[in-house]
């Protein structure tokens, strides 16, 4: 049988006879073609029609316009057409002005940190032009005529083919006429994106709006295409009110009230209108104005709904203008494409500013309200809220109005927005903690030297914006740490109350969820952070009389030495002293300005860092605080020096432990000895000594346990009075100890319970709150925080018994 032979397997062929692919070679990089370019640009910046008319109206208003006419057909899609009375444009500056980057309101880049208009990058008219068909008619005061020009991908064009596409003269009024047409006629996508024209044509009346309040002294008219009413009609004359009413209707112009701030520190001057307690809306109405610019601020209108919550009844909303005047320097216009947002310096201390006297306004025009009532027809019987109405059912008897009732498991019983009645009280001053943070007098009562000495906070000093790339790169680190969760849920939490002093926890409501946190770890990172924001901006504790810098470094190495093994007994705390003192008179001018650090050249300490109103950090640990920034200091690196020093002052500003047992006494030679401290060094260590057997128990000068002595005392035992010596040969003399050391350990105690006081004030009333505005939670606070609770666990739970 004969068989068909293929051909042998393996044959070498050529890879063209084997019709192989060929490897592609990769593609070459080449520059874009500058058509491509102009109309991405042109994307970005006029995303819709609505915003095309906003460039052209912010033109309009920097030419000193006083009338400001707008046509629009088929929402801006078809037909946009805006006519001024301002100066005009030059005839000569015609041919460039749909170029790129040509404008008459920026030179030089250093003038956007003082820039007062609303246009400086000269690219709307520019990208409108690569879009659209542009025609610009334009008279100037010293023109005898008007000048007409149309435009296309920025270069001038004739008005029909054969003409000259030279500007040509015409009839006109003073002022410019800018005419837009076929938007997007060349971006079919673009254009095929838009719902409809009606849709459009509300954008339009929305932005218009916003600027017909703002704008006083500006006439404002918008109008359809085709139509001879007005959709917007605004004269120059009319006040903020006026244009409120004619815009968004009398029921929110009759219940305004008026907010004014004036902040020199902040560089901030505010005023507007915003809806009292009688005037709600479903959606919140905020117009904001920032330097005159059309801005959106999330942050800013959470912040207001927020203050209108305890107010408004649930769903209610309020309306709200606001125009902000903050220094051109601390402003950064150039972040969106649309300059829809901007950048400012102390965005959470203006927006609490704002929202302040928000609150005191409400609170001012809240003596009357203003309450809706129906009453029953003739004839009708009243019933309660249960009784069913015939007209308000449907066929199957249940009520058509009637609401689901949420889960009781998902009900949060409380929450930040809730006030307490403590809120109502003045916080200037509160009872009991011997500060007063309005007035600069004396803020502690008990010092940790023998003699009394008075803290004074330094006047505002202006503030210095902060350009080290070493301090953005430590904010940098911090942002990229942060973990999400943990910073929402303290920024949302609910401060329920101090649960150990001992080892610093506290209770703090998150959501449904009950949680224990390490407020001395939180407070630690929170005070690093606050170092880094405000970094060369700190006030100042001042210090009267100063203190000797030697001594208080003496203090400390005293307090060290006694605490240290005998392998270090050989140390030379004297070299020490000197080197640390030292190094802080020869680095003061550096450690004042970016620190507030004071230090004379004679080496006496006149003020300290201050981080926070409202909280002094415990004065016990300033000598150990100041011993410490020698050894744990880098002072050879500019970015270590920084974060090694503002670790040392946050864990010196960290509230100090606080046992029940705790009791200071005062020894012979004016000191303070070692109060308790729980197992910990950090706040006792700098002040005095503390016995080596039992860390909750202090020694006295003779050796004898305070503990058992004060409770002798206070019981009024006998003491042993084999250890001081006296054998009991004179008991007028005992007698007299006696009261002497029950009177010291009776203030002492005070003195505690004074200080226990006051840190339970400021971690309530000053830094929780300031938790909640200002902490980004990093993920080693993990550690911190321990959830004990939780609503829907209980519940399910609950419903297995």
């Amino acid at each position: 049988m004969d068989e068909d032979m293929d051909s042998p397997r393996g044959t070498k062929r050529k890879a063209d006879e084997a019709a192989l692919p060929t490897p592609q070679l990769p593609r070459r990089i080449k520059p874009l073609d500058e058509d491509v370019v102009n109309k991405i640009a042109a994307g970005e910046i006029i995303v819709a029609p609505v915003n095309a008319l906003k460039e052209l109206t912010e033109n309009s208003v920097d030419a000193g316009s006083t009338s400001i006419e707008i046509m629009v057909k088929e929402g801006g899609l078809k037909l946009l057409q805006i006519t001024d009375n301002g100066h005009g444009i030059n005839r000569d500056d015609l041919p460039i002005l749909c170029e790129r980057f040509t404008t008459s309101k920026l030179k030089a880049f250093e003038e956007l940190t003082s820039i007062g208009t609303y246009g400086f990058r000269g690219e709307a008219l520019a990208s409108i032009s690569h879009i659209a068909h542009l025609t610009v008619t334009t008279k100037t005061k010293d023109s005898n005529c008007a000048w007409r020009a149309s435009y296309a991908n920025g270069k001038l064009v004739p008005a029909k083919p054969g003409q000259s596409a030279e500007p040509r003269p015409t009839a006109g009024r003073g002022g410019t006429q800018i005419t837009v047409e076929d938007l997007f006629y060349n971006v079919p996508t673009r254009r095929r994106a838009f719902s409809s024209p009606s849709d459009e044509y509300a954008r339009v009346l929305d932005m218009v709006g916003r600027y017909a309040v703002h704008c006083s002294g500006v006439a404002f008219s918008v109008k359809k295409h085709g139509e001879s009413t007005m959709a917007i009609s605004i004269p120059t004359a009319a006040g903020t009110i006026d244009r409120i009413r004619h815009i968004h209707g009398s029921a929110v112009a009759n219940e305004l009230i008026n907010i004014q701030v004036d902040d020199t520190r902040l560089g901030l001057k505010a005023k507007g209108w915003t809806s009292n307690a009688n005037y709600h809306v479903k959606r919140t109405v905020l117009l904001l104005f920032i330097n005159h610019r059309a801005v959106e601020s999330l942050a800013i209108k959470k912040a207001i709904e927020q203050v209108y919550s305890p107010f408004l009844p649930k769903g209610g909303h309020p309306f709200t203008y606001l125009s902000l005047e903050i220094d051109p320097a601390r402003v950064d216009v150039n972040v969106h494409p649309t300059k829809r947002e901007v950048h400012f310096l102390h965005e959470d201390e203006i927006i609490e500013r704002l929202c302040d006297e928000m609150r005191v306004q409400l609170g001012n025009v809240d003596t009357s309200r203003t309450f809706m009532t129906q009453t029953l027809l003739p004839g009708v019987k009243g019933g309660g809220p249960s009784t069913p109405v015939a007209a308000a059912t449907g066929e199957n008897g249940t009520s058509s109005t009637s609401r689901k009732k949420p889960y009781e498991n998902n009900l949060v019983r409380t929450d930040a927005k809730m006030r307490k009645i403590t809120s109502m009280l003045s916080t200037s001053r509160r009872k009991g903690t011997g500060v007063d943070y309005d007035k600069n007098q004396e803020l502690m009562n008990d010092t940790p030297m023998g003699e009394a000495d008075s803290y004074e906070q330094d006047p505002e000093k202006e503030h210095i914006v902060c350009r080290l790339a070493s301090i953005k790169e430590l904010r940098a680190e911090v942002r990229d740490d942060m973990h999400q969760d943990l910073t929402e849920m303290f920024a949302g939490h609910t401060f329920i109350g101090i649960v150990d002093e001992q080892k610093r926890i506290a209770a703090i409501q998150g959501g449904v969820k009950l949680f224990l946190v390490d407020y001395g770890l939180i407070c630690n990172e929170f005070f690093y952070q606050l170092g880094l924001t405000d970094f060369g901006n700190f006030g100042t504790i001042r210090l009267n009389p100063p203190l000797n810098l030697r001594e208080l470094l003496s203090i400390a190495a005293d307090a060290e030495q006694e605490l240290s093994s005998p392998d270090e007994e050989t140390f030379d705390w004297s070299a020490a002293i000197s080197k640390v003192e030292s190094q802080l008179i020869t680095r003061r001018e550096m450690l004042q300005e970016y620190f507030s650090l004071h230090i004379s050249p004679e080496g006496e300490l006149l003020g300290i860092p201050l981080l926070i109103k409202g909280y002094i950090p415990p004065l016990a640990k300033l000598p150990r605080w100041l011993l410490r920034l020698g050894p744990y200091v880098n002072w050879t690196e500019e970015k270590a020096c920084f974060e090694t020093f503002l670790r040392e002052l946050a864990a010196f500003y960290v509230p100090e432990c606080i046992s029940p047992e705790d009791v200071t006494v005062s020894s012979s030679d004016g000191g303070v000895r070692n109060e308790a401290d729980a197992g910990t060094r950090e706040r006792g260590d700098i002040a005095g000594t503390s016995s080596n057997n039992n860390p909750n128990k202090s020694m006295n000068g003779d050796g004898i346990d305070v503990d058992e002595e004060m409770m002798e005392l206070v019981e009024g035992r006998p003491q042993n009075n084999d250890a001081f010596g006296t054998h009991g040969t004179d008991s007028r003399h005992n007698d007299d100890q006696q009261s002497q050391k029950q009177k010291e350990v009776q203030e002492n105690s005070h003195e505690m319970a004074q200080r226990r006081h006051q840190i339970r004030d400021s971690l309530e009333h000053v830094l929780f709150p300031a938790f909640r505005a200002r902490l980004l939670a990093t993920k080693p606070l993990l550690g911190g925080v321990l959830e004990v609770a939780n609503l829907k666990g209980l519940y399910r739970v609950f419903e297995r018994c």
